[in-house]
């Protein structure tokens, strides 16, 4: 899914044939660089219990680990595709990376859980800005059939890289500990950052407006930043409710201000008035929104529950997960077509459906030695189907729901939706790392597959009752 930049321009010097001057390097670091955010974003979740025993992180601190990071990726991806287009997406994929780099580093020597968390912030922006534009840069690079090859390629990798992350993470965390997770990234990145120094074309699109939207990145990072701290904090028993509330009310009002500039700002904002013209994206946001939430609880809370209450060792929780990213990359392929028959409205809400069957049978799990074949493999299976019945059909409507100008844009809001729907649920999940005990922890896990079921049932509601085919059906 294009990640925010606006429709691209071909590099200068590109081959006449559709391909970059450097087609296998240009893939190559692009692959590379933005397997960085792939695997990251998987590969911390099976070593979060390490991490707090080691920094002794409480339950809140415990959910920073994974929101220091999606929040700016979550805020910034779209400032990140339009930065690209402004001032060229070489130059900011290359920032990306070295952002990314320094944090890698720094979170792999931080002596203290604060340091770690700037890191995992830094990390954030980092992603922000080399995510949207490695995919811009294949979008500039390539043409026609060549394009359509290159992205697949792209997506299909990323796929793999988040899939083989836990399982190398766990290793690890298991044999080495969790500071070495973090410097997986720097010969990846040093990789990427020589191909695309060396090979890739600069490209920029000369439309974009004389001045980013800096105040709509503000305010969007400072009203998700206080709402999610709010939430997290409010797990902290020690934690003032006045102060709960008097954050979470100016993160609402940084919010509303961020939705009066972008209405100011016309066509040129990051968030386009323009793209909420239709009931269908409206749907298609709500519906990206509560179902990746509720994905982004369970990869989140099911290897932490697999270590502290199945006695899981961290590698053996990473491969616990490796049906959903193996079972989504394959289906999502084999759905775009069926998606052209049936109809994507029908499959997003089918497709909710059986996440959310997936997501009650992980209520079922009882104290004790968990068995993964019982107890994991069956609602995992069911989630996975679930969301690669959405994945390819999700991306085709919102194409559908807009006119041609704001396709990018569109595209790259939800992709900023579907991390932020992630965020808000792993800010939640404080009140599940601050169980004092397994019997405690285990019935907090049941109430949050159950949150799970609900956001994914009002994710098919939103799909049946909102979204449209393109025959308007």
């Amino acid at each position: 899914m294009n990640q925010g930049s606006r429709d691209s321009q071909p590099a200068a010097g590109a081959s006449v044939d559709g391909g970059a001057p450097h087609p296998a390097a240009t893939i190559a670091a692009t692959i590379l660089g933005s397997s960085l955010a792939f695997i990251d974003g998987s590969v911390v979740n099976v070593a979060l219990p390490t991490i707090g025993r080691a920094l002794h992180a409480g339950p809140a601190d415990l959910a920073w680990t994974i929101n220091a990071y999606l929040l700016p990726l979550g805020a910034l991806t779209l400032l990140g595709g339009a930065a690209g287009d402004h001032f060229g997406r070489r130059r900011l994929f290359l920032l990306g990376i070295g952002l990314f780099l320094v944090a890698s580093v720094l979170c792999a020597v931080a002596p203290t859980l604060g340091l770690l968390l700037a890191g995992r912030g830094l990390q954030g922006v980092g992603a922000a800005l080399l995510m949207p534009n490695s995919l811009a840069l294949l979008g500039a690079g390539f043409s026609g059939k060549a394009r359509g090859r290159a992205i697949g390629t792209w997506a299909a990798t990323g796929a793999i890289a988040g899939a083989v992350g836990p399982v190398i993470g766990g290793w690890m965390v298991d044999h080495l500990g969790w500071r070495p997770i973090f410097l997986i990234n720097v010969p990846i990145g040093a990789a990427a950052a020589w191909l695309a120094a060396r090979y890739v074309e600069e490209s920029r699109d000369h439309r974009t407006p004389a001045r980013l939207d800096g105040y709509g990145a503000l305010f969007v990072t400072l009203g998700l930043g206080l709402i999610v701290w709010a939430l997290t904090a409010a797990a902290e028993p020690a934690t003032s409710r006045v102060a709960l509330w008097a954050t979470l009310s100016a993160g609402a009002a940084a919010t509303a201000a961020f939705a009066v500039i972008e209405q100011r700002r016309g066509p040129d904002a990051l968030m386009p008035f323009a793209l909420f013209g239709t009931a269908a994206f409206v749907g298609l946001s709500l519906f990206t929104f509560f179902l990746y939430a509720a994905l982004g609880g369970l990869i989140v809370l099911l290897p932490f529950a697999l270590i502290r209450i199945g006695g899981y060792s961290a590698v053996q929780a990473g491969m616990a997960m490796l049906p959903l990213p193996i079972v989504i990359a394959l289906g999502s392929r084999l759905m775009g077509g069926i998606a052209a028959k049936l109809g994507g409205r029908l499959l997003l809400t089918a497709g909710a459906v059986v996440v959310a069957a997936g997501l009650a049978l992980y209520a079922r799990v009882e104290t004790g030695r968990i068995d993964y074949g019982q107890d994991v493999l069956p609602p995992t299976l069911l989630v996975s189907i679930g969301m690669a019945i959405c994945v390819a059909p999700l991306t085709t409507l919102v194409m559908a729901a807009v006119d041609a100008d704001h396709v990018g844009a569109a595209s790259g809001f939800n992709s900023a939706i579907a991390r932020i729907g992630g965020l808000i649920a792993t800010a939640l999940l404080g009140f599940v790392f601050a169980a004092a005990d397994d019997a405690v922890l285990l019935q907090r896990i049941h109430a949050a597959a159950l949150a799970g079921v609900a956001c994914a049932v009002v994710a098919a509601i939103c799909a049946c009752a909102l979204v449209r085919d393109a025959d308007g059906g």
